[in-house]
């Protein structure tokens, strides 16, 4: 389980403190799997929305003022009477099957299905990106115990397919603002007035699983982010090579990096290899995906072309171009 590493941490400093350097002994500690931290995180994450509520009457009538940004707090007190979170009619979950591959763990190959929540308090005017998007927003991401990792504060434009993979499907689910709504404030920023806010609580399968990537994010930790929508690029094509990235999820998992038509060639003669949402020549052949997707005006041909008529299109089919 997560939580007998950190424990096996503890008594390993322990030891060590207690005996000389040339007693010192080094103690192997077993990665948990995926099957065993996904239910715990689900069973953690539930509790927690069973006893939080955010401040959903805020939202629905907006004092003066507001901010519009959600508040958590616990439901005890005064607030005994507050609605869980888990009781709101906006929340909703979403789950994504996790390969044991992704953390590199060697336990024959689990695939497990992950749940993560996510709300959305004020509902964007615009549509929303996909997990491949260019988009423009803000954030703030903190620990189920309040703790403060990381935020943006000002409307900043994030490639999804960078960040963790939990954090791109979250940022999916919800509706951007549009541009007729957008106000420039004076001093170098910007509001966005029919903007979409919500949040989504991620499990640590959907995050950063067994690593830490900071002091203040433990392995196995769950994270929730606080997000405002602003904008995205429809159709995004972060390589430019004229197929937008959400096509070059060839498996249709949710992942474009795992997604690299000439990999066993890329690590053959580089030593490493690109995904095709980020290469140019997708199928490795010399020919530019661009080249094999355009006529000699430019223009892209739909269907892509398969020249050969295997069903695989040129531009990720090595024998053709």
């Amino acid at each position: 389980m997560k939580y007998k590493v950190f424990v096996c941490l503890i008594m390993s400093v322990v030891i060590f403190s207690c005996k000389n350097d040339d007693d010192l002994e080094v103690i192997a500690i077993e990665a948990s799997l995926l099957s065993e931290v996904s239910p715990e995180d689900d069973a953690e994450i539930i509790e927690f929305l069973q006893t939080h509520f955010y401040n959903y009457d805020e939202f629905a009538a907006p004092p003066a003022g507001f901010d519009y940004k959600i508040r958590i707090d616990t439901i005890a007190g005064d607030n005994t009477d507050k609605i869980a979170l888990i009781d709101r009619d906006e929340l909703k979950s979403a789950s994504v099957n996790v390969s044991s591959d992704a953390f590199g763990l060697d336990d024959g190959e689990e695939n497990v299905e992950h749940t993560y929540y996510y709300l959305e308090a004020r509902v964007g005017g615009g549509g929303s990106p996909t997990y491949a998007d260019s988009t423009l927003l803000r954030y703030r991401g903190t620990l189920l115990d309040g703790t403060l990792f990381d935020e943006n504060q000002t409307f900043s434009w994030q490639e999804l397919p960078f960040t963790i993979r939990g954090y791109a499907q979250g940022i999916s689910n919800f509706h951007a603002g549009t541009e007729d709504q957008i106000v420039e404030n004076g001093d170098g920023t910007i509001s966005i007035a029919n903007s979409g806010i919500g949040m989504f609580i991620l499990p640590s399968g959907l995050a950063y699983f067994n690593s830490s990537p900071s002091t203040l994010i433990s392995a196995y930790s769950i994270l929730l982010f606080e997000v405002e929508i602003g904008a995205f690029i429809e159709n995004t094509d972060n390589d430019n090579d004229g197929v937008p990235s959400i096509l070059e999820d060839l498996n249709g998992d949710g992942n474009l990096n795992n997604d690299d038509t000439d990999e066993e060639d890329e690590l053959n003669n580089f030593g490493f290899s690109v995904p095709n949402f980020q290469d140019g020549d997708d199928d490795g052949d010399g020919v530019s995906t661009n080249d094999e997707i355009t006529d000699d005006d430019g223009n892209i041909i739909l269907p892509y072309p398969d020249a050969d008529g295997d069903g695989t299109p040129d531009y990720l089919d090595p024998d053709t171009n």
